[in-house]
């Protein structure tokens, strides 16, 4: 009598990615993160010259103030009129609608780009409060796929993506540290391959595009604030309430971007839509004075200079006009991304409160206020930590900060995200068969 024996199970192998495979993509990474910043320094540059003729040169010679409300009005409202032809009438209409995309999207084509380069000039230039992550982030992507793929057809889509991101992510804030938290949130790639065999391609390529920045270009997130001495428990319970409350005003701005989204694309023409959208910027802009207009970085360095003479309803009015007008900027169809306005109204929201109740330190309000917000608009726990330290680069303040991401994570988890769903792609008609 012969005895059934248990099939025997290999033990799976563990997968293993070759060193040199690693060290072949080390090449195309490093020009991946050359060019990308390479990308943002060159196109931001070209906004620069554009933003300091229409607001320095052609104000002065029109005999109009900068700050002046005529100007402001008529400004953002040419510039909505401008990106509006732009969007109709360029190869592939400047891309997708941007209030329908994450910061990580799909590759767009080739003939794409300089029309998506030319709306984000155009953008950042005229003063709307919206930052260039996204646009960049999608023309860096596209040149990386589009070219790479050509040239090392090997190399797959995803990877010659993933340096792209990372690279320009690296360029954009001086660190391949950013990189490193975003995607390590993400997880991208393989999950059989350890995490940083997939993260190896694109930190080398962020490394390169902060290596390559910081030779060109001086980068500062860092606001002017007093430096924080830990103040025990109660500070811990004012970061959890500051961050809370700063997420739930970022909720608000969440429930509001998809019906917002919708009224605007009832307009239905993108030249009206986004002259009617500037035309709203322009008041907007009116209202808040020069200090809520752009993306907000430079803007948000300025405010510890107006704490003498503001008040905490003038820093609240400020950040609620900010967060406003980025609501109109990005549902509107201008090309943008919502991380820097949201930075903005993070610090704006952080002044308000020590200027209220003095005793909240400044640099704990601020970065509470910061990483509630951020998290809000952007879901994304690591990068909203590292944004408040960025912005308030005190190490003291690294338990507070994370115990208020941990506090706002719990105020927007399961909540929508701060996008709105994309047109239907209407399905083919299928062929009628005749008798």
């Amino acid at each position: 009598m012969t005895q059934d024996t248990a099939p025997v199970v290999a033990e799976e192998e563990p997968f293993r990615v070759p060193v040199m495979n690693l060290l072949r993509l080390a090449v195309p990474a490093i020009v991946v993160g050359i060019v990308s910043a390479l990308t943002l320094l060159g196109l931001s540059r070209l906004a620069g010259l554009l933003e300091h003729w229409v607001w320095d040169d052609l104000s002065a010679a029109v005999g109009l103030s900068s700050d002046s409300a005529l100007w402001i009005i008529g400004v953002l409202t040419a510039t909505g009129l401008l990106i509006g032809l732009v969007v109709r009438y360029a190869p592939g209409h400047a891309g997708p609608d941007p209030a329908t995309l994450e910061l990580v999207a799909d590759p767009l084509p080739l003939r794409v780009l300089p029309g998506l380069a030319l709306a984000l000039v155009l953008m950042l230039a005229g003063g709307v409060s919206l930052g260039p992550e996204n646009p960049i982030i999608g023309i860096n992507v596209g040149l990386a796929v589009g070219l790479g793929m050509r040239l090392l057809p090997k190399v797959k889509a995803p990877i010659w993506l993933m340096m792209a991101v990372a690279g320009t992510i690296g360029a954009m804030f001086g660190t391949p540290v950013a990189a490193a938290l975003l995607f390590s949130e993400l997880d991208p790639g393989d999950r059989r391959v350890p995490l940083w065999d997939r993260l190896f391609p694109p930190l080398v390529a962020a490394t390169a595009g902060s290596l390559t920045m910081m030779q060109l270009e001086s980068l500062d997130l860092a606001v002017d604030v007093p430096a924080y001495t830990y103040g025990g428990l109660d500070d811990l319970g004012l970061a959890i309430a500051i961050a809370v409350g700063s997420a739930l005003l970022g909720l608000v701005a969440v429930y509001l971007f998809v019906p917002m989204h919708r009224l605007f694309r009832r307009i239905g023409h993108p030249v009206l839509m986004l002259t009617a959208g500037g035309l709203l910027l322009g008041l907007l802009g009116a209202l808040g004075g020069e200090v809520t207009l752009f993306k907000g970085l430079t803007q948000m360095q300025e405010l510890p200079g107006l704490a003498a003479t503001t008040t905490a309803l003038g820093f609240l009015a400020m950040a609620g006009i900010k967060l406003l007008a980025m609501l109109v900027a990005a549902t509107s169809g201008f090309r943008g991304g919502r991380i820097f306005p949201a930075l903005f109204v993070g610090v704006a929201l952080g002044f308000a409160l020590h200027q209220a109740w003095d005793a909240v330190p400044l640099a704990l309000a601020v970065s509470a206020a910061v990483v509630g917000i951020v998290v809000a608009a952007t879901r994304n726990g690591w990068l909203s930590i590292f944004m408040a330290i960025a912005v308030v680069p005190q190490v003291t303040l690294l338990i507070p900060v994370v115990l208020a991401t941990l506090a706002a994570w719990l105020i927007v988890t399961n909540r929508p995200a701060l996008v709105a769903p994309a047109d239907p792609v209407p399905a083919p008609e299928s062929p009628r068969v005749t008798p």
